[in-house]
């Protein structure tokens, strides 16, 4: 038996008047996606527990089955793993940001959560500088991909912080790190300022009519998680294939192989065939595979529907499609494709309404439907709720003989 999940990233939604009511998933072709839930379980899964901020950490934590309740710790320790940066018990580590802060009316605002989408290239020059620059103040910089980074300290305390991409356009004053301690991190963030301000890269990237990245955002703090492998919790074998620390950090944890596809960007220009060659062929020696598509959610972010739109359909024409296709040879197989949360387009950010979900087994004998369109409104409509993690995760994997917590 093969197993596969395929992840869009925030490709769930809410209805929208741009699209006669419809959200972007209800309006876009997926025929792939369409014959998943035609044919398999198909339903809504609650990715974000009650109580925990809708992130992409916590989301794709559940939907490979740790609990966050148990598991999670913050988003930057998985991040860290990612980038071979091993944390001490006395040290925290810190997602951050590359971002480009603008004047308004007297007050700073988050006017890229991305700087622009900054190249990697670029960015790795700004962090060293800012390694070289802040290191006296007792902390470290680790460059990442594109603008996201991280930053190591001894600090201790209980922050407060906040993902930049939650607060596109908005002043960042409230928004700046709270709690016992955080005095240091809104100092460091200051300072990051200074050095970046006529540092050479953005100067450049200025004359280029590019956005500069004039600071550093801290947030998703957390020490290192300890979790199970899926190994030894289901006795697969796997890898993962994401452009994006995040998922690979938390691919590390889960005792998987991280497989690097030339050309994947996390965004609507990544290597969508690569990725799915990559995965069919990590197929032929491993039991279980993940892939990851970052563009839907980064498309949301930005509140781009056309983005989000191409990004959906490309998700469904070059991931699920051709993986589809490429697994027959395998024999008996189960596929699981979904959004880890929905990013919608009208407020830039996530939020932690369930998502649909289709769950596809060949060989073993399944429910037929026929024709259903992969969105919220169906899925909802089918009165499927996964609630557990674990319930889900389980059923993947055939250890379950039924999911028990639908809530008909």
């Amino acid at each position: 038996m093969k197993y596969i999940i395929l992840i869009g990233d925030g490709m769930a939604d809410n209805a929208m008047d741009e699209l006669d009511g419809k959200t972007p998933l209800e309006s876009v072709d997926t025929p792939n996606m369409d014959s998943l839930a035609g044919t398999g379980k198909f339903g809504l899964f609650r990715t974000v527990p009650p109580g925990f901020p809708p992130g992409s950490d916590v989301a794709n934590l559940s939907v490979l089955g740790y609990d966050p309740k148990k598991y999670y710790t913050g988003r930057a320790p998985l991040e860290a793993a990612s980038i071979g940066v091993k944390l001490s018990p006395a040290e925290i580590a810190f997602r951050c940001n590359l971002v480009t802060l603008a004047q308004k009316d007297g007050s700073l605002v988050m006017d890229d959560y991305s700087a622009g989408h900054i190249t990697t290239e670029d960015a790795d020059s700004l962090i060293k500088s800012l390694d070289q620059a802040l290191s006296s103040a007792g902390v470290r910089f680790y460059t990442g991909t594109s603008y996201r980074h991280l930053m190591v300290s001894a600090t201790t305390g209980k922050f407060k912080t906040t993902p930049p991409h939650d607060i596109s356009d908005k002043k960042i004053d409230e928004y700046l790190p709270k709690g016992a301690g955080a005095d240091k991190l809104v100092q460091l963030m200051e300072l990051s300022r200074d050095i970046l301000k006529d540092h050479p890269v953005n100067k450049k990237r200025v004359s280029n009519g590019k956005k500069p990245a004039t600071s550093i955002w801290l947030w998703g703090q957390g020490a290192a998680p300890r979790m199970p492998t899926l190994k030894e919790r289901f006795g697969v074998e796997g890898a993962i294939i994401s452009a994006v620390d995040l998922m690979k950090g938390i691919g590390i944890y889960a005792g998987l192989e991280v497989i690097k596809v030339p050309g994947a960007t996390g965004y609507i220009d990544t290597n969508y065939k690569g990725k799915a060659e990559a995965a069919l062929a990590a197929l032929e020696r491993k039991d279980f595979v993940c892939v990851h598509v970052e563009a839907p959610d980064e498309a949301g972010h930005n509140g781009n529907l056309k983005d989000k739109l191409r990004a959906i359909e490309d998700f469904d024409r070059q991931i699920v499609g051709p993986i589809l296709r490429g697994i027959e040879k395998f024999g008996e197989y189960r596929v699981l494709v979904l959004p880890d949360h929905p990013t919608p387009i009208a407020i830039k950010t996530h939020t932690s309404d369930p998502v649909p979900f289709a769950l596809c087994t060949e060989g073993v004998k399944q429910s037929e439907r026929g024709s259903a369109k992969f969105c919220e409104r169906e899925a909802g409509e089918t009165g499927w709720l996964v609630e557990d993690c674990e319930t889900m995760i389980q059923e993947f994997f055939g250890r379950a003989e039924q999911i028990c917590d639908l809530g008909r």
